[in-house]
């Protein structure tokens, strides 16, 4: 994109045509769809639905809604695969651009050079996202929250939370810490509804039910495998334990019941044959 096309792109959101030498233009990678370090990323519709939302969106300083803290605003987005670079899931690595800009200003001198000189780098972008899928079962935790939690290893797969269904972008900040260090950007997702404090104590009840649930599910993974070891499964115990590792809760306890169905019959063959033996030896007698 030549500068004439960036011009023209930027003055929708100026009140008067402003020249090249008045306006400041740099490039920020909002977000991408690698796993971030709080276990979540964003799915590649998710991305789709950023690029048009973000258009026109300001840019503050820690997620601090204040109009003094505004400092530019993104005039355009794109979407940028790299083909060379698979994700951690398989994906090829793609990241939200923004093309952003800042009327240059006395006060502002100082930030462009921070820009320029790669101190102030690190953006945050603040959105609701309806969706928050768990990778192993695929519940969304923003309705019906399942036992997987986050970080943690479930047969071949490592739990993290797929974030889509985006409606909203509110801004994007400069901060210090990122949390999607490959890219070099952080993201905040915050709540539709709620204050803060209806939203953490929200948050502080799903942990616990996730932890109750992750306890039941442990219990009853250890009912399938002693039902397992009874079963005359043979050969395939160690195929169906592994498969059991894979499953969710619900099917845990479904894959249990099926197992202790089965597991009468065989206690009443071996019943049948400790009687018959009890038939051909001779009593004991006192």
């Amino acid at each position: 994109m030549n500068t004439a096309e960036q011009m023209k792109k930027l003055s929708r959101f100026t009140r008067r045509a402003h020249t090249p030498d008045e306006v400041y233009l740099f490039d920020v990678i909002l977000c991408d769809n690698e796993i971030d370090r709080d276990g979540e990323r964003f799915s590649l519709s998710a991305l789709e639905e950023l690029k048009s939302l973000f258009v026109g969106v300001t840019g503050i300083f820690d997620h601090v809604p204040k109009s003094s803290g505004q400092t530019a605003r993104i005039y355009d987005t794109e979407l940028c695969e790299d083909a060379t670079r698979k994700t951690s899931t398989g994906e090829v690595y793609t990241c939200l651009k923004g093309h952003a800009y800042m009327v240059r200003t006395e006060k502002n001198a100082d930030l462009i050079r921070e820009i320029d000189g790669g101190i102030k780098k690190e953006v945050s972008i603040s959105c609701t996202a309806e969706e928050q899928l768990c990778s192993v079962c695929g519940a969304n935790h923003r309705k019906a929250p399942c036992a997987h939690l986050k970080g943690k290893q479930y047969g071949s797969k490592r739990c993290h939370y797929i974030l889509g269904g985006i409606t909203d972008a509110y801004e994007w900040s400069f901060v210090a810490v990122p949390a999607q260090p490959r890219a070099g950007v952080t993201k905040h997702c915050s709540a539709q509804n709620g204050t803060s404090a209806e939203v953490e104590s929200l948050r502080r009840a799903v942990k616990e039910r996730e932890q109750i649930l992750d306890a039941v599910r442990e219990d009853v993974k250890k009912d399938v495998s002693r039902l397992l070891s009874v079963s005359g499964t043979g050969a395939y115990r160690s195929i169906l334990e592994k498969a059991a590792d894979e499953m969710s809760l619900t099917e845990l306890i479904a894959f249990r019941k099926i197992l202790q169905r089965n597991a009468v019959p065989s206690c009443a063959s071996q019943l049948g044959t400790l009687q018959e033996s009890e038939q051909t030896v001779a009593p004991f007698r006192f």
